[in-house]
């Protein structure tokens, strides 16, 4: 079998991310060794083997600060999620790796920094950055992407 080694020259490459859409409306379950809350800056800081299910969507790593915002009609709800440190961010069959992770909940948009490693079935895929939108199961990769193509044998 002939193995192709690609870089990719442009900036964006757009992949698909997950082979089932998620719902970022729906309530977001974590679990943590530890839970600091910070009632000044509404926040609270999730420590150790942090993990947080939301739906088909699943997003662990060492630490998670979580920052949450208050409407109009004074009903508090989390505005995003800030995960660092070995962050996993596992959909249906695919799964990426970073050094860091935001997540916006409205927008349902998780931007992964620093190291990207994507894994969907036998392809991988590296990056400086990944933006994976939930609500369409899209993702964006930019910053030096790389894979390796394999050709179809006969």
């Amino acid at each position: 079998m002939f193995w192709l080694t690609a870089s990719a020259w442009a900036q964006n490459a757009s992949v698909a991310f997950g082979s089932v859409k998620a719902d970022p409306s729906q309530p977001v379950e974590v679990t943590s060794d530890a839970l600091a809350v910070n009632q000044a800056n509404g926040s609270a800081e999730f420590n150790g083997n942090v993990v947080i299910v939301q739906g088909v969507m699943r997003l662990s790593a060492d630490k998670v600060l979580v920052i949450y915002k208050t409407d109009e009609s004074g009903k508090r709800g989390i505005e995003r999620l800030e995960a660092t440190g070995n962050v996993l961010l596992v959909s249906g069959p695919d799964a990426a790796e970073a050094q860091k992770a935001d997540y916006s909940i409205d927008s349902g948009t998780i931007v992964l920094t620093g190291n990207v490693l994507l894994n969907q079935g036998a392809g991988t895929l590296t990056s400086q950055r990944l933006e994976v939108n939930l609500t369409t199961g899209t993702a964006k990769m930019a910053g030096r992407v790389k894979t390796i193509l394999a050709p179809s044998s006969n």
